[in-house]
């Protein structure tokens, strides 16, 4: 029994969802087993829920949340006018879930999260935890590529100086003061890995094992993970432009002894018409100005992007006020009934 304060927390797993409907059943099925077994032992509220956030589906992503939703007394949904990503999906589910719930756990649809986690994830929060992040205790299951370059991208990012949780994706729970905190976090930049550490709170750690994923296709190809990687890397760290800065004075320096070797072969008649320039211009300058100028013209696109302020979702069906506001009261007792009956 996990009770916090004389009282069960009301919990909402919020479920990013992008063309997931070969797995969506399946997943609040199983979800669904886990809020019931927490209930029954009274470590989290009657009041409980499982929020669907469709982000812009194609397929019949949102018509199984809405058949959910009517057939599954914990199942809420809530569907973006249109695709904005997987980190401002998330966002907008947890922004819509904070005003009822005590405490939220994030996790992906396609089940390679362990689900059973989520019992500890309670445990520790009734605690004093305020954060729990889940974290891989292995990547067997990453192919070679993948699992080398994620390995490499959370050394880069510690390089860089970006305080980043090793091998944990977006499988946490944060409390109630903790997703408010999070609102004071307005960039369009949203790298949620980097921004929750920031926020501060007692925080620990569970560890699971992933599985494979339970049916459909990964929407994570290659160009979306190198994209998602830079994004991180450029929305927490200047270190790159540093870097850069640091390359250019380098370079400079070389250029000057470069500059004399070219001058003096140039006296001793060792070169033909025109080769010094181009050595000059060409290999050192040119390749550095090109490099340079697109490292920082990223940043100027963050800073155009930011300045902008453009909202980062637009919500088109809310269901999960009206449903919760519907079951209060005296159905809150004939829905425990019904938990205990299963």
């Amino acid at each position: 029994m996990y009770i916090v304060n004389g009282n069960s927390p009301i919990l909402t797993i919020v479920v990013p969802c992008y063309n997931e409907e070969a797995v969506l059943y399946e997943t609040a099925k199983r979800l669904t087993e886990v809020v019931d077994n927490l209930i029954i032992k009274n470590a989290i509220s009657l009041k409980s829920s499982i929020l669907f956030v469709d982000d812009g589906s194609k397929d019949r992503t949102w018509g199984i949340i809405e058949e959910l939703n009517q057939n599954n007394q914990y199942v809420k949904g809530l569907k973006l006018a249109r695709n904005v990503g997987h980190q401002n999906a998330l966002l907008a589910g947890l922004h819509t879930a904070r005003e009822n719930a005590d405490c939220v756990i994030s996790i992906d649809a396609d089940l390679q999260d362990d689900v059973n986690a989520i019992e500890e994830f309670i445990q520790k929060y009734a605690e004093g935890y305020e954060v729990v992040y889940g974290v891989r205790r292995q990547r067997k299951t990453d192919t070679f590529f993948k699992r080398n370059t994620a390995q490499t991208f959370y050394k880069i990012m510690g390089f860089m100086g970006v305080n980043i949780i090793y091998n944990h994706a977006d499988y946490r729970l944060l409390s109630k003061r903790v997703l408010t905190h999070l609102v004071d976090f307005k960039e369009t930049n949203l790298f949620l890995r980097g921004i929750i550490p920031l926020i501060g709170f007692k925080s620990t750690k569970v560890y699971y094992n992933r599985n494979e994923r339970f049916a459909g296709e990964s929407k994570y190809p290659l160009k979306k993970m190198l994209a998602f990687a830079f994004d991180g890397i450029t929305s927490f760290s200047i270190a790159p432009i540093r870097i850069i800065t640091i390359l250019g004075i380098s370079l400079f320096i070389l250029s000057i002894f470069t500059s004399l070797y070219t001058v003096i072969e140039k006296i001793l008649g060792h070169t033909i018409s025109g080769w010094t320039s181009i050595m000059l211009s060409i290999w050192f300058i040119g390749g550095f100005q090109l490099m340079g100028i697109g490292l920082i013209g990223e940043y100027i696109g963050k800073i155009f992007n930011e300045v902008k302020k453009r909202p980062k979702y637009i919500i088109d069906v809310n269901h999960f006020e009206t449903i919760a506001n519907e079951r209060n009261g005296e159905n809150i007792s004939n829905n425990f009934n019904e938990v205990l009956s299963r």
